[in-house]
Order: C-alpha cells, then sequence, then structure tokens
C-alpha cells in the first residue's frame, strides 16, 4: 500500500469510528471507545485529534471505573446489556409491525438484521467491557482515585 493510499484509508476509518462513536454515546455499547479509536487514527493527521486522544481515554476509563462503584450500578448495567441483546433477536426476527404503531411503516425495526447483529455485538462487548472494569478497578478506590485526578487534570489543561 502506498503512503498516500494508506494514509487516506486511516483517515477515512478515523472519520468514520469518530462519527459512528459520537451517534452511539447515548447508547449501551462502545461510545466512547469508538470516539477514542476514531481519534487514536485521526492523531497520526491533525494536531486538534492528537491534543484530544488522551483527556477522551481517561474519561472512558474513568467512567468504566465509575460503572462498577456499585453492586445497583453493575446489576443495571448487566440488565441494559442483556435487554440491548434482547432487542438485537427481535430486530433479527424481524416481527410484523403490530396493529397499535402509530409511526410510518419505515420506523418500525429500521435497519433490519444488522441493526439486530450490531446490537447483540454492542451487548457481548459492554458485558466483556463490565467484566474488565469489575476486575480491575471494583474496590480499587486509589486507582479511581488517579483517574480522577488525571481528568482534572486534562480539563484544567484545555
Amino acid at each position: 500500500m502506498t503512503g498516500a493510499a494508506k494514509r487516506i484509508g486511516l483517515e477515512v476509518a478515523g472519520w468514520a469510528l469518530l462519527i459512528i462513536g459520537v451517534l452511539a454515546i447515548p447508547l449501551p455499547g462502545p461510545g466512547l471507545l469508538g470516539v477514542f479509536a476514531g481519534l487514536l487514527l485521526l492523531s497520526s493527521q491533525y494536531e486538534w485529534a492528537e491534543k484530544r486522544v488522551e483527556p477522551v481515554k481517561m474519561k472512558a476509563l474513568l467512567g468504566a471505573a465509575q460503572g462498577v462503584e456499585s453492586w445497583p450500578k453493575i446489576i443495571a448495567s448487566v440488565i441494559a446489556a442483556f435487554l440491548l441483546a434482547g432487542a438485537g433477536v427481535v430486530w433479527i426476527l424481524g416481527p410484523d409491525q403490530p396493529s397499535w404503531w402509530p409511526l410510518p411503516d419505515l420506523l418500525w425495526l429500521p435497519g433490519g438484521i444488522w441493526t439486530g447483529i450490531t446490537q447483540i455485538a454492542s451487548a457481548i462487548f459492554a458485558l466483556g467491557f463490565i467484566v474488565y472494569s469489575y476486575r480491575r478497578y471494583h474496590g480499587n478506590d486509589e486507582e479511581i482515585q488517579e483517574l480522577k485526578d488525571r481528568v482534572e487534570a486534562l480539563s484544567q489543561k484545555d
């Protein structure tokens, strides 16, 4: 692969991951991870992206740490992941639109099977990330405080 083709490929992939990550932030799943991955790829081309890689990484790790601080948070996260997987199964099965559905037909389970597949993949990723976060951060108050301090220091830098 030539240098120009590689640069263009990395840039396209970076922008795609960044946009998908931003769109996925309100959903359970890898939204911040997508933003981080996109910024990481774009950081080789753009100074503005390079400046944002570390703050996004620290915020994502702090979010992971805070998500396993208590059992209610852990249980809620696990339930949300299973609900997401269940929604993915519904999307894959694609039941007919019910008679009570008040919106236009095209808004009933938009995206079809691929939406269901990505929902299930996101749920699997979320469960894996919950396990990782629990093993790394649960009961580790010193590391959580260190993350908080790093996030605060980075936010004061900007």
